[in-house]
């Protein structure tokens, strides 16, 4: 087998029916692929959604398991355990694929033979419609991700997100798959980055990360969730997550990133004003908040 995509869940029992319905639905046949759906101790109906879901589903290879460890970045890892394809997806539980999906993924394996790991597109699809203060900037908290318009290796230290990644099972395992220290969200608290640190694993031993936006999900956000509160758990936990990888790396590379993180701080408030001059002013406050959020994380 070719393909493994693993979709570990949380409390999403209202839409991984969505997700898995974009996977049984597309234009490669099923027999080209595996679905392994983690649960990592969801508290709803999600086993309850999935095996009525797999009852009125009964084709192609898919796969319902716990990991009881919380924390994304150990139910990634126990549905790589798990994989049988030579290829590891990751997809979330809210992330619906397109049709193609699945067959792009074969066409840039098979174009890109020397590609350990790439990703796609990510289109946030707001629920009802997305907020007025919403901008560029802070839409990359929503999940949203356009690299470039077309196929390409990612430069400058960009790389996929983990919500539409692929990689090789050969070379996450050789780098211990996702590092357990970041593991994303554990009950309030979120510690990110883990997609960040693995690819700048695989880039360290000198590979390329390819993007193609043809690869494409679009990415479930309900608006009413969108808090104050869960904006700054979002950012702050960025920010967490790179004190913890790089406090690993030196002391002298967690001081260089506070200063970074501060220069961002005060592009933000650029930001905000070419907002609020654009009549854009609703815009403004997010894309500052953001900013200091995230070196409240750090710090």
């Amino acid at each position: 087998m070719i393909l493994s995509i693993i979709i570990c869940s949380y409390n999403r029992a209202n839409y991984i029916s969505g997700a898995l319905d974009s996977l049984y639905q597309q234009s490669a046949g099923l027999e080209q692929f595996e679905v392994l759906v983690i649960d990592n101790n969801s508290t709803d109906n999600t086993s309850e959604v999935y095996s009525q879901w797999r009852l009125a589903n009964p084709n192609g290879q898919f796969t319902f398991t716990s990991e009881q460890q919380q924390g994304a970045s150990f139910a990634r890892n126990k549905g790589a355990s798990m994989a049988k394809g030579d290829w590891l997806c990751f997809m979330d539980d809210d992330a619906v694929a397109t049709n193609h999906y699945v067959e792009n993924i074969m066409k840039h394996i098979q174009t890109k033979p020397e590609a350990l790991g790439f990703g796609g597109r990510i289109i946030p699809k707001y629920i009802p419609a997305e907020p007025k203060w919403m901008s560029h900037f802070v839409s990359s908290l929503v999940g949203n991700f356009d690299y470039a318009p077309t196929a390409c290796a990612f430069s400058n230290g960009k790389y996929p997100i983990e919500s539409n990644m692929i990689v090789q099972k050969g070379i996450y395992e050789q780098i211990g798959g996702f590092n357990t220290a970041l593991p994303g969200v554990v009950g309030t608290l979120r510690i990110g980055g883990e997609g960040k640190e693995l690819f700048y694993k695989i880039i360290a031993l000198g590979h390329t990360i390819y993007y193609d936006p043809a690869i494409c999900v679009h990415h479930i956000v309900e608006v009413k969730k969108l808090t104050s509160e869960y904006m700054y758990r979002v950012a702050s936990g960025i920010g967490r997550g790179e004190k913890t990888r790089t406090l690993a790396i030196s002391k002298a590379t967690y001081y260089t990133k506070i200063v970074e993180y501060i220069f961002k701080l005060g592009a933000s408030f650029i930001l905000g004003i070419k907002y609020a001059i654009q009549f854009t002013p609703s815009k403004s406050w997010p894309v500052i908040q953001f900013r200091i959020n995230a070196l409240k994380g750090l710090l």
